[in-house]
């Protein structure tokens, strides 16, 4: 049974670095032996897209749309958290996730890419919780007033769990009799190693504008997962506001499943 849904989603605070790397105020401005801490708030608004296959064989292609937010998520935690030393720094950034979206009547699904007979109808309800947290170090190999570039190393923790119920009001295709009803479960607990770039172009009165830009690569649990962050940002004495684009990519080598997530983000960052 494949199932595409339209309901909506928020990826907040996605992990996989994104404030928590952007972000980083040049440490031109800053003794080299001082230790620079950051903390961070942001919200990530993403279509979220994939597929999964269930034990029982039944696999779910998932379309998540954050226009209807408010009528999917949860619960949702996020936080991000910065050190930095001269050229050396570690961070963190972890969250969690709850969201669900369900179907009634609904004749927008198919059986094995086979579209269910005008006569039957299915109710049909999706639960996601997941668990993201990146831990990662970097060196500054380069510092100027106008740039920074830093290149990284860590790892990725993706923790997926998926609930599919449905109920089809007639037999349609080998969903006959008791089978006309069911469940499923998909669990993926995932670890990637990462390697990947990061930094900031500054511009503007006191360079105070700032470019922030962010790739990496990794493999390990998964087959391959890349992302990429682009954005623009502002400097405050007290911290810092930025929007940006981001991008995240999985594929897995199980069944072929894949998972990605891509939309805008808004953040704000405190650092003392």
């Amino acid at each position: 049974m494949n199932r595409r849904w339209n309901t909506s989603w928020m990826f907040a605070c996605h992990t996989a670095i994104f404030l928590g790397c952007v972000i980083s105020p040049t440490l031109a401005q800053t003794p080299p032996d001082e230790w620079q801490l950051r903390a961070y708030l942001y919200g990530y608004w993403a279509t979220l897209s994939g597929s999964a296959t269930f034990p029982t064989g039944t696999s779910a292609n998932i379309t998540v749309d954050p226009n209807q937010l408010l009528h999917s998520l949860n619960f949702a935690i996020m936080g991000a958290f910065e050190a930095q030393r001269g050229p050396w720094g570690v961070f963190t950034d972890l969250m969690y996730l709850d969201a669900s979206g369900s179907k009634s009547a609904t004749r927008a699904l198919s059986i094995g890419g086979v579209a269910i007979p005008s006569d039957v109808t299915a109710n049909a309800s999706l639960d996601l919780k997941s668990t993201v947290w990146t831990l990662a170090g970097s060196d500054r190999v380069v510092t100027t007033p106008g740039a920074t570039f830093d290149v990284l190393l860590g790892t990725r923790y993706l923790d997926l769990k998926q609930h599919l119920t449905w109920n089809f009001s007639a037999d349609a295709g080998p969903l006959v009799g008791p089978n006309r009803q069911g469940s499923a479960d998909s669990n993926l607990d995932n670890w990637d190693a990462i390697i990947g770039v990061k930094g900031r172009l500054m511009f503007g009165d006191q360079h105070a504008w700032f470019l922030p830009y962010y790739a990496d690569v990794g493999t390990g649990g998964s087959q391959l997962t890349w992302q990429a962050i682009a954005g623009l940002g502002y400097t405050f004495h007290w911290g810092e506001v930025l929007g940006a684009w981001r991008y995240l990519d999985y594929h897995f080598s199980k069944e072929s499943a894949r998972l990605s997530m891509n939309g805008p983000a808004i953040g704000i960052a405190f650092h003392w």
